[in-house]
Order: structure tokens, then sequence, then C-alpha cells
């Protein structure tokens, strides 16, 4: 899943980066509302954690704006402030939940796993290729009702191609889904991905074509 975090506490924003990271988000991190407000217009992340106390605009003038242009993506606040007043404004705003500092990182991750259930789009949260089913609520891929159980980076690579339907995906966009848009990776760890992928999904006629200089698309191999 991608994440968009905005957080002005440095420490704290590398702190949650790296917990989701570990779970296998990806994930962008923004310290200030106006950079903030900026990139929300054009990114397509899953979910947003935002914290209400930000230099340039604030929180909840963010959040405020999000839904005015009717994105509704799930949006976890973060904030000190834990009088019932204030959460009720937050929620009031459009908020999906609400977290109050300090928190314990595995709180927040259990939080980001019941939004991630039931996001608004619910066609998108079962998706099928062939004999293989991905479960993006549980981030779980099934071959029939077997369990496969792919590493978290992989999976996240798996995941963006099926979600592409057959399009092809190029590298920078692979790269952007699983580490989070201007991650300091070289585009060949792509390569070692899709190999160890590929190897993985053979027994199931499923294949990852590549076309040079534009992409990759997952595919269900040709019978023969």
């Amino acid at each position: 899943m991608r994440i968009t975090l905005v957080e002005d506490n440095v420490g704290l924003a590398k702190g949650i980066a790296y917990r989701l990271e570990d779970e296998g988000h990806a994930v962008d991190v923004l310290h200030d509302g106006h950079d903030a407000d900026a990139f929300l217009r054009d990114d397509s992340s899953d979910l947003i954690i935002l914290d209400i106390n930000l230099p340039g605009t604030d929180g909840l003038s963010l959040l405020r704006a999000l839904r005015t242009r009717e994105d509704f993506r799930p949006v976890i606040l973060l904030t000190a402030r834990a009088e019932t007043e204030d959460r009720v404004i937050g929620l009031d705003a459009g908020a999906d939940d609400y977290l109050i500092k300090p928190f314990e990182m595995a709180e927040l991750e259990a939080r980001v796993r019941a939004l991630s259930r039931r996001r608004s789009l619910p066609q998108r949260a079962l998706l099928s290729l062939g004999p293989l089913r991905f479960d993006a609520g549980a981030r779980q891929l099934f071959a029939g009702e077997l369990p496969l159980e792919l590493p978290r980076r992989e999976l996240s690579m798996f995941e963006c191609l099926l979600s592409a339907e057959g399009r092809l995906v190029s590298k920078t966009a692979l790269l952007d889904y699983v580490y989070g848009v201007g991650a300091d990776v070289e585009e060949k760890v792509v390569e070692v991905y899709v190999s160890r992928i590929r190897s993985r999904l053979k027994p199931y006629g499923v294949t990852i074509k590549s076309q040079r200089g534009l992409g990759y698309q997952l595919l269900l191999e040709a019978p023969e």
C-alpha cells in the first residue's frame, strides 16, 4: 500500500516511515503543509497520515481541502491534543481515525491495517489473475486456497503490476510504488525483483513480460 505521511517532527516521521516500510508499505514523507497540499493534489497514495500542527498550512485545513475536492482517501490524524472536543473537530473535518501523541507504533500499524480493510474502493480489495488471487486488505497472495509467501518488497511489486491489469508499468513507477516517490534506489533493483517474482509465479502459468525502455506487464502465459 502507498502511504503519504505528513509530519514536521523529522525524527518521528523517520520512525513511522521505517516501521511502515518494514510492514511492506511504500511511504512518501513531507514535513511542510504547503508542500503537502501541492503533493496531495497529484498523489495517488492509498492512505494519508496527517499531523495537525504543521508549518505552512495546518493539518485540519489540508484535510478540509481534500474533502472539498472530493478526495476521500482514508486519513489518520496525529496530534498532541487529547481533549474530546479536539477529536470531534478532527473527525468532523473528515478524518477516518485519530491518534494522540505519544503513541505506540504497534497501535498506528494496527489502525493502518484496519483502514486498509475498509478502503472506499472495495472492488480493488481482491484482485485475480489465472489461479492467483491477491487480497489487498490482508496483503496475502493465494494460489487457489493455498497462501503463497513472498518477501514484502516482491509482494509490493507484484501488487503494483497486478493492479495495472495487464498494462505496462515503468521501472520508475514500480520503484515509486515499492519505496516511495524520490527514493534513492537504482533502477536495476527492479530487474532483480522481477527475476525473482517470475521464478515464483512460473508454476502457476503467470509471467512478467518486459518491453525494453517501456516497462513490465503481468500476464498469463500462453498455453503451449
